[in-house]
């Protein structure tokens, strides 16, 4: 192992429980181990995740949010005794890694739960609510500490928490510990006041309006969370843990308004002088951790960064607040594992927080230890599969509730909480298998292929592989994208797989193979305006092909023309952004913490956005577009890039033996690239070969 990893395989101790080591796999919606929408249960995908997980060497476990009364039905989960039943032997099996656990437990989501579309009917109309109620209740899921707008439905107003429903849930939360204790959880964490969720409303300014016991002064709006410590410690004891997940500073501005890093800003929420006092405070009520990072949904992107945030983004609040505080610190938040043993060094924190990589390589703390760190396969902080929640202007969260009841699955790694959805069995049929085209599609279905005992070939065009996926992660914060490249290069390698460079196939017959495989990608769409030969594609811009200046139109606000436009201003350029839809980045699927981040951005930095508006010709120096209004506008522009979209471009059709694969199919992202090209590596070799 490298001597930099050192400090993070150091015991410590939580109370009197003894961690192994500072590596704590930190809570994600989705992995709760009772289920999280549906009605309490022990959930076997969770469990199963977990204890991998825990075989490979992680030190605290913390499953994700487990509500204490279920979204669907109604029923509070200190009164799932069967589930509590199962619980207590599937901790035996935990603690035989050494690992520990603790169970989150959450009293609820206030204005920030996800509404959709469909849920937000009941709350719109009472009759409809009434006759949904026994089933689903959004008015309670949604109840926040006063009347607030939803953060995901700007015409849906969330209700007041009644005190008696207070009451109710501090108790819930104490006999829930108690479970917990009783099946040998090693302890629980409160999700309190972090990320803008229901108890975090409570402490924060701008969302508790309350005049009763739980508004107003510091100590009513904390008094909430202290209630639910006191509760837990009263049932349970004083020595049974309790740790709090903590968002140090709410970095919001306002409603739907988060502060971009580097930002000067007026705090809405909760400011650095109060987290130092808010965080003694609640230490001194009995909490026995704090499990930190940053942010509200208002300025989501600080809790689950996307590749714009700065590496360890939280670090330097998380250290600071340790100063005020005796009981351990973790920090969260694209945690770079060196950086954070140097921290834990040097006294900064106490243990170093990560999600998300676990779901894309449950095993990247065993490589650490044995030295494979360049094994590890990166996650890319792309949230495509793990946090579709998505949402522009005018819509609610438009993930499909699939993805809403299983958000803890990844992009990269199909095998993540899917309950044997896929696998990687020996082929029962081995075949020789020829992959045409070496991108990330093409380069995942010759892996998994390999895997399984097939023969395989990749016939790639270029010099070298990546295909599309390269120009895509030239930009200078995609370096997380660059390594998932160097990744696949290393494991097609370790493979022994072949790969025919520099060469183009336009001929299926002339290819000799069982199986073949097209993995062509996709190509831009056109234009039809008047000089639009004067600009340049987005795919010719992002592979350096074509040079451009200063002053830059980006015609076409979706993902890839706002990160067009994102690098531009970081190279110091002036990038000016027309989209004809009514908001940038519209595509369902992109989760909010990445959407809202480039919308802040260019909102911040006065980055000229037009919406509702369309180029109608480029011209010697500037385009012409017709705007919201209906009038016409000049734009200067000594460069035009062209973002409006790509459409399949496979070389051949699907046949028997012949599969079409990622964006060759259907223009998608990345989870529908690596999961359909599984779904093809599975295939193939079930049936005996027959002649093409």
């Amino acid at each position: 192992m490298d001597t930099r990893f050192a400090p993070l395989f150091t015991p410590w101790k939580i109370r009197d429980v003894e961690i192994k080591n500072r590596i704590v796999l930190c809570p994600m919606g989705g992995t709760s181990l009772f289920g999280w929408m549906e009605p309490h249960h022990l959930d076997e995908d969770a469990c199963n995740f977990f204890l991998e997980r825990a075989k490979n060497n992680v030190g605290l476990i913390i499953p994700g949010i487990a509500p204490l009364r279920n979204l669907i039905g109604g029923q509070w989960l200190y009164k799932a005794n069967g589930a509590f039943r199962k619980l207590k032997a599937y901790m035996e099996e935990i603690h035989k890694t050494g690992a520990k656990l603790f169970v989150q437990l959450t009293a609820g989501f206030g204005r920030s739960f996800a509404l959709s579309d469909m849920l937000a009917m009941p709350m719109q109309n009472k009759v409809l609510g009434a006759l949904m109620k026994p089933a689903v209740d959004p008015s309670y899921i949604s109840a926040a500490p006063s009347e607030l707008p939803s953060r995901w439905k700007e015409d849906v107003t969330c209700r007041a928490l009644t005190r008696e429903e207070i009451k109710k849930i501090v108790y819930a939360y104490a006999m829930t510990a108690l479970k917990c204790k009783q099946a040998g959880v090693d302890g629980v964490e409160v999700h309190a006041v972090h990320e803008g969720y229901l108890l975090d409303q409570f402490t924060l300014r701008y969302t508790n309006h309350r005049t009763d016991e739980y508004g107003g002064s510091f100590e009513n709006r904390y008094r909430f969370p202290v209630q639910v410590v006191t509760a837990i410690k009263a049932a349970c004891g004083d020595d049974y843990p309790v740790s709090l997940r903590y968002s140090v500073v709410s970095k919001t501005k306002g409603f739907c308004k988060g502060a971009v890093p580097g930002e000067d800003y007026v705090e809405v929420g909760r400011d650095m002088e109060e987290s130092e006092k808010a965080a003694k405070y609640l230490q001194d009520a009995g909490y026995d951790m704090l499990n930190a990072d940053n942010g509200t949904y208002d300025a989501w992107y600080w809790a689950h960064p996307p590749a714009y945030m700065p590496v360890n983004c939280n670090l330097g609040d998380v250290a600071h607040i340790k100063k005020f505080v005796d009981v351990p610190v973790v920090c969260a938040g694209r945690m770079d594992p060196a950086d954070a043993a140097a921290a834990i060094a040097a006294g900064k924190i106490d243990g170093m927080g990560v999600a998300r990589q676990f779901l894309t390589d449950g095993a990247w703390v065993t490589k650490i230890m044995e030295g494979r760190e360049f094994d590890i396969q990166p996650c890319i902080c792309c949230h495509n599969g793990c946090f579709t929640m998505s949402k522009s202007k005018g819509t609610g969260n438009t993930a499909p509730l699939s993805d809403a009841q299983h958000m803890a699955r990844c992009a990269l790694n199909p095998l993540t909480m899917q309950n044997g959805k896929f696998d990687i069995k020996p082929a029962k049929h081995k075949r020789n298998v020829a992959v045409i085209g070496g991108g990330v599609g093409g380069m995942e279905v010759a892996r998994v292929a390999t895997l399984r005992g097939h023969n395989v070939t990749i016939y790639e065009k270029t010099d070298k592989l990546g295909g599309v996926f390269i120009p895509a992660a030239a930009p200078s914060f995609k370096e997380k994208d660059r390594a998932l490249i160097d990744w696949y290069r290393r494991q097609i390698a370790k493979l022994g797989i072949e790969v025919k460079y520099n060469t183009e196939v336009t001929d299926l017959a002339a290819i000799d193979a069982d199986e073949i495989v097209i993995a062509t990608g996709a190509k831009p769409r056109k234009l039809s305006i008047p000089g639009i030969e004067k600009s340049v594609e987005a795919i010719e811009f992002l592979s350096g092909e074509k040079q451009i200046g200063d002053d830059v139109v980006i015609i076409g606000g979706g993902l890839t023309g706002c990160e067009i436009a994102y690098e531009l201003y970081l190279q110091g350029k002036r990038p000016v952004i027309v989209e004809a839809l009514d908001d940038l980045i519209t595509t369902p699927g992109i989760c909010l913490a990445n959407s809202s981040y480039l919308r802040d951005f260019f909102s911040w930095k006065n980055v000229p956005v037009y919406l509702g508006a369309k180029a109608k010709k480029i011209g010697d120096g500037s385009v012409s577009v017709a705007l919201a209004d209906g009038t016409e506008k000049e734009i200067k522009a000594d460069s035009v890039i062209v973002s409006v979209g790509y459409e399949p471009a496979p070389i051949a059709k699907k046949g028997p033996h012949i599969h079409v694969i990622g964006d060759a199919e259907r223009v998608g992202n990345l989870r529908t690239v690596v999961w359909g090209a599984w779904k093809v590596a599975e295939q193939i070799g079930k049936r005996r070969a027959m002649s093409r």
